[in-house]
């Protein structure tokens, strides 16, 4: 799917009038107002202009039920900027993990019809049985029980009718607003709200394809297909489709209510278990479920752990998330100047960052955290991804990275809950060590040389043709070059350096090339009992010292 949907599409009027109708209702008006909004629409005007204060205590949950009041795309929306605390800020995030994905469902014919229309077959030779009330229903999809022919329990999402086009024009006005609200009001420009609306439409249309959830949710399987002690519901794909997942009918209880529940459940075990899950999924395999809210999580008999929902995950490229667990452990050992070195090797920060303001902001933040050691990993990271503490220090961390983050957060709440002296980091740190202990293995370098001989050979072989292309713009043209001023005085020091350095390179080659010609020859005063040139030998040394001191000056500046 395109991530420039409705670029040049004018907004649906009438429900845009809804949206802001719904945003003065919950006192946002005023801020409509200073986006140039609301005087272009009729609106019902239920605010007094006097009410300045709308950005008060009171904003994130009113923001929250604005949310909820305008339905799945919206809804959807805020759940995707909880995981992101470093836009909206920790309290908006906060109040935005309690909105309820949940919805009046839709008539049994409109669900028969999507799984017809999508299987192509009808519903009683799809199934033996389909109970026609849902289990539950969402605001994309609705689930409903079933057997399959052959008497498999199984639960079926599908996605409702329609939805598709809603999310469309939701999408469409949500770009507009962003845009009229990046133009209007110089503050929110940092958040690149236009941008925000392109990653949240990359995220719902991935949630609105099945397909891409049911091979997350074998990718899952895969990785743990050892360990009986994790589950993820089996998918059966010859009823599954783009818009019908048909997956093994889990039998369990929600992770919040296992203690409740006449399960015999280990407490303990299970907080554990989830931690030991969730660290393996993150630095071994860099491939983790990113939504671990109760709903989604559910305890099965002997002390399992089930996973379920897999519409939103998160990906770790395997070399940050080796570095990454190195950054953890200077976490964990309060090593504040292992933690600068090992952000600037990862590129999280760069020359522009004050590094003594940074060292202050991060032993304040360690600071906040530990106390006989640290116990909530997940929310120092929601802490330090705030924008105040990224701008600040001109830190950039990966989306993935922040939505680590919440996840770690969610699940350490859910730890705590099964079991009030849970320690994650106990249960994360030989983990952790492990890994490292990995990648310090010798044996890895053969990986390491395999992939960066394959990287220089096709750097070698692409030469050529890059090299022709700079020359062609060049005859045309075409070459652009962008200078900025910036220190001018010290940069011209530099490159008088720079210039100086490579004058006497040119000249310490011209000695050495010159000397050895000479040397070839009878001439300048051969030298008694070798023959070579008196002259030649000590032009070329010369040339030699004067190499020697340029190559020692250079690894100095290193």
């Amino acid at each position: 799917m395109n991530n420039r949907l409705g670029e040049n599409k004018n907004p649906d009027i009438k429900r845009l009038r809804e949206i802001l109708g719904v945003m003065v209702k919950y006192r946002f008006g005023n801020t409509l107002i200073k986006l140039g909004i609301r005087s272009g629409f009729r609106v019902p005007s239920i605010l007094s202009r006097e009410d300045d204060d709308e950005l008060d205590s009171t904003a994130p949950e009113r923001f929250r039920m604005v949310l909820q009041e305008l339905g799945t795309t919206f809804i959807k929306l805020g759940q995707v900027l909880s995981t992101r605390p470093d836009l909206v800020g920790k309290d908006i995030a906060d109040e935005l993990t309690k909105l309820q994905d949940s919805l009046p469902p839709v008539t049994f014919e409109s669900i028969k019809d999507v799984i017809e229309d999508d299987l192509d077959l009808p519903l009683e030779e799809l199934f033996s049985d389909f109970n026609e009330e849902p289990l539950a229903s969402a605001s994309i999809a609705q689930v409903h029980r079933a057997k399959l022919p052959d008497g498999t329990e199984v639960a079926v999402k599908v996605k409702k009718k329609d939805i598709t086009k809603r999310i469309e024009q939701d999408i469409v006005i949500m770009r507009y607003l962003a845009k009229q609200a990046d133009k209007r009001v110089g503050s929110l420009k940092y958040y690149n709200l236009p941008g925000i609306v392109d990653e949240f439409e990359r995220v719902i249309f991935k949630e609105l394809d099945f397909s891409h959830e049911a091979r997350n949710i074998e990718r899952f399987r895969a990785m743990f297909e050892d360990d009986s002690r994790i589950q993820a519901p089996e998918v059966y794909p010859q009823q599954s489709t783009s818009k019908v997942l048909t997956m093994e009918y889990i039998e369990g209880v929600k992770i919040s209510e296992a203690l409740e529940s006449d399960m015999e459940v280990d407490g303990k075990v299970i907080a554990e278990l989830g931690t030991e899950c969730y660290f393996k999924q993150i630095f071994d395999y860099g491939f983790f479920h990113a939504d671990p809210h109760p709903g989604n999580l559910m305890v099965l008999p002997g002390n399992r752990l089930c996973f379920v929902d897999f519409g939103m995950t998160g990906n770790l490229e395997r070399d940050f998330r080796e570095n990454l667990a190195e950054l953890f452990i200077f976490t964990v050992k309060y090593d504040v100047k292992g933690l600068i070195n090992q952000m600037m090797y990862m590129r999280l920060i760069d020359d522009e960052t004050n590094l003594e303001t940074l060292k202050y902001d991060l032993m304040d933040l360690l600071d906040r955290f530990y106390g006989a050691q640290i116990q909530d990993i997940g929310g120092m990271i929601n802490e330090f991804s705030m924008p105040g503490v990224m701008v600040k220090n001109k830190i950039k961390l990966p989306r993935d990275f922040i939505l680590l983050g919440r996840v770690l957060s969610m699940a350490e709440d859910l730890g705590r809950q099964l079991n009030p002296e849970f320690n994650g980091i106990e249960v994360a740190q030989p983990l952790i060590r492990k890994m490292i202990a990995r990648r310090l293995n010798p044996l890895r370098l053969a990986d390491y040389q395999t992939r960066y001989l394959f990287e220089l050979e096709h750097l070698l072989k692409d030469l050529p043709e890059t090299i022709n292309r700079i020359f062609l713009r060049f005859e045309d043209g075409k070459i652009k070059m962008e200078i900025e001023h910036k220190e001018l005085d010290e940069f011209s020091s530099h490159l008088e350096k720079i210039t100086n350095r490579v004058a006497l390179a040119l000249i310490v080659s011209s000695l050495i090339i010159g000397s050895s010609l000479i040397l070839q020859t009878d001439k300048g005063m051969p030298m008694p009992g070798i023959g070579f040139s008196t002259v030649g030998i000590i032009i070329f040394i010369i040339g030699a010292a004067l190499a020697i001191a340029l190559v020692v000056s250079f690894i100095r500046r290193l």
